[in-house]
């Protein structure tokens, strides 16, 4: 395969930032809660990861956003995990946009913009399969926020609930005052989401950002100690509203 070609034609599309897109403005008011999509690609041990970024940041990327996305992350677990896992989170201003962004894959300049890392054969695979989930924002942050300057530690976090009911009170609990505590206390959100396609349901997941892991854990304590989170904490409506967390670090791809 011809490693410049492939750069060559893949930046036809265009260029996204190291990890995050420039949002897309919309017409009109935005009235919708946007729609979130969280991909994560099994990586296959010895590919060519670079030819992977280049796909997903120089032609993928540019493609959605062209088709109606609104937001484009790329990101990589922190660990010594080999091959790892790489993340990709997308934004849609509605469900509309995202049915409509699907007709990417067959839009002629994705087509054209994707044609080296299309012709590459199953001995040349990239990664082994890749899974999506689909969520829906809260009333409370009905969208996407663009991380905070110098953000460079992501915290995804996805909370399971013995039942659908467990999973609504906790969504609640965010609305309704944990959201407003987290501001208060530097713990800044990027989403968070209602899953309504994927694993682990019922479920919601959420993402921070930080700069380093000792603003993580110095803003944690903070909520934690919050007085206004002890008294949420404690009401008998919320209770019971959490029966697993999953937690993944991340950061954006190649730094």
């Amino acid at each position: 395969m011809n490693r410049r070609k492939f750069v060559v034609t893949s930046m036809a599309a265009g260029s996204l930032p190291f990890m995050w897109s420039a949002t897309v403005p919309q017409k009109g008011p935005q009235t919708a809660k946007e729609i979130f999509e969280i991909r994560t690609y099994d990586i296959k041990f010895r590919a060519n990861r670079q030819l992977l970024q280049d796909y997903l940041k120089n032609v993928l990327g540019p493609s959605l956003l062209e088709q109606g996305a609104n937001h484009f992350m790329v990101l990589e677990e922190i660990g010594l995990t080999d091959p790892p896992q790489w993340w990709v989170v997308i934004g849609y201003p509605s469900g509309e946009a995202y049915f409509r962004a699907q007709n990417t894959y067959s839009a002629p300049a994705y087509l054209k913009a994707a044609e080296a890392y299309d012709a590459l054969g199953p001995e040349a695979a990239l990664f082994t399969r890749y899974a999506s989930s689909l969520l829906l924002a809260f009333d409370g942050m009905p969208g996407l926020k663009k991380p905070e300057e110098g953000a460079s530690l992501f915290e995804l976090r996805t909370y399971e609930g013995y039942s659908e009911d467990a999973v609504r009170r906790k969504i609640k609990m965010f609305n309704q005052g944990e959201i407003d505590i987290f501001l208060q206390t530097g713990l800044y959100p990027v989403f968070f989401g209602e899953m309504i396609a994927g694993p682990h349901r019922p479920c919601l997941t959420y993402m921070l950002g930080f700069k380093d892991m000792a603003q993580r854990d110095a803003h944690w304590k903070a909520f934690i100690d919050h007085p206004a989170w002890k008294k949420l904490s404690a009401m008998e409506a919320y209770a019971d509203t959490v029966s697993n967390i999953r937690r993944v670090f991340l950061k954006p791809l190649g730094t």
